[in-house]
């Protein structure tokens, strides 16, 4: 136990820095020369150490360095094409199910159990950054990373511009004791790294949907409705957080029966740890449902002050329709061409009609303003 009680303290980060600060995504296309140019890192690794050699290795010189000394191999691709992960494929033995699936990209996050490894899919979560959230805004990009397991290699293959293992691969190369656990070491720091990561965007993510839900409950004009709220802006929030979902519901089951069961390939003293991963999960796949719900909410209120905006507009046009046909109907009468009509030839007709007009018209507008009319 001694040899891990720091582990934590490798695969996470010694302080959360807020994805609004740093969002930028850390590409890394760049491919290693080798036997497969998707290839961006290959090594061996030896009682917790990288084992240098004179020049870059190929996937069959290192595994070759294995079988010969011992240790585990490595290796890194980024969008693999079918022809260049023949080889891979081939050469340990991965079942061409999971090698379809780690070509094809677009997974489901899952676990699967093959005679000799493991094939773990792992969707990435960044969080995109953007001065105010539009109804075109993308919130949230996704990417794939897809883990081979084996008893002596550890194969990863990422799809997307963000989501780089490089500057992982070097925390845990500054842990030997760690490293030395083998393949399901670097397994569950990728699955660490993954899940914080989500708990940053779940974060980000929090202070869009706050943003929302002030503006749609500020004061705004008259009644206190507000009307500057684009509900085509919550919709799309409503959507990328839907995509966020997508990544974190399916990846809690195949977390808790890596903590749960004995797996030959999991070394016992890092299968406990993914409890913990699984742990983090939950939480953030709880506040990810709760996202959901809360801009169900949100939209809800939002049409129900658009609806109330607009009954309000109807009752006060309707409301100055009833004025205006008190002289409409005055006028109408008047202006039909009879010889005998009340108060036709009298001299002060005129202004007593125009009194009695204004007269009722107040009178209504009065009415109307007192029952909130107007």
């Amino acid at each position: 136990m001694s040899m891990i009680r720091d582990l934590r303290a490798v695969v996470r980060p010694s302080s959360r820095v807020s994805l609004r600060k740093d969002t930028s995504p850390s590409y890394d296309t760049t491919r290693a020369p080798g036997s497969s140019s998707a290839v961006v890192d290959c090594a061996v690794y030896r009682d917790g150490a990288r084992v240098h050699s004179a020049g870059p290795l190929t996937p069959q010189e290192a595994m070759r360095l294995v079988r010969r000394d011992g240790g585990f191999v490595w290796i890194g691709l980024h969008e693999p094409t079918e022809a260049e992960f023949a080889g891979i494929a081939s050469e340990f033995g991965l079942h061409p199910l999971a090698v379809e699936d780690a070509v094809q990209a677009h997974q489901r996050p899952k676990l699967e159990r093959y005679d000799d490894s493991l094939f773990t899919v792992f969707k990435t979560i960044h969080y995109v950054e953007h001065d105010r959230l539009t109804a075109n805004s993308e919130v949230v990009e996704t990417g794939e990373v897809m883990c081979f397991t084996g008893r002596d290699f550890f194969i990863t293959v990422r799809h997307g511009g963000q989501g780089s293992l490089r500057a992982l691969r070097h925390r845990l190369q500054d842990d030997p004791e760690l490293l030395a656990k083998g393949p399901s070491a670097v397994l569950h720091t990728i699955a660490d790294h993954v899940v914080d990561g989500y708990i940053a965007v779940a974060d980000a993510v929090q202070d869009d949907i706050d943003e929302v839900e002030t503006e749609v409950f500020s004061p705004g004009r008259k009644g206190g409705v507000s009307r500057g709220v684009d509900s085509a802006r919550i919709y799309q929030l409503k959507r990328e957080v839907l995509e966020f979902k997508r990544a974190v519901a399916p990846l809690l089951r195949p977390m808790q029966l890596l903590s749960e069961r004995p797996m030959r390939l999991i070394d016992p003293d890092i299968q406990k740890y993914f409890r913990d991963v699984a742990d983090h999960l939950a939480r953030v796949q709880e506040q990810v449902l709760g996202f959901d719900e809360l801009l169900n909410s949100i939209l809800q209120a939002n049409l129900a002050q658009a609806s109330v905006a607009q009954n309000e507009d109807m009752r006060k046009i309707t409301a100055w329709a009833a004025i205006i046909a008190v002289p409409t109907m005055v006028c109408g009468v008047y202006g039909m061409n009879f010889k005998y009509m009340p108060e036709l030839h009298w001299k002060y007709g005129y202004p007593v009609i125009m009194g009695v007009t204004v007269a009722l018209c107040l009178g209504i507008h009065r009415t109307l303003k007192r029952n909130g009319w107007l």
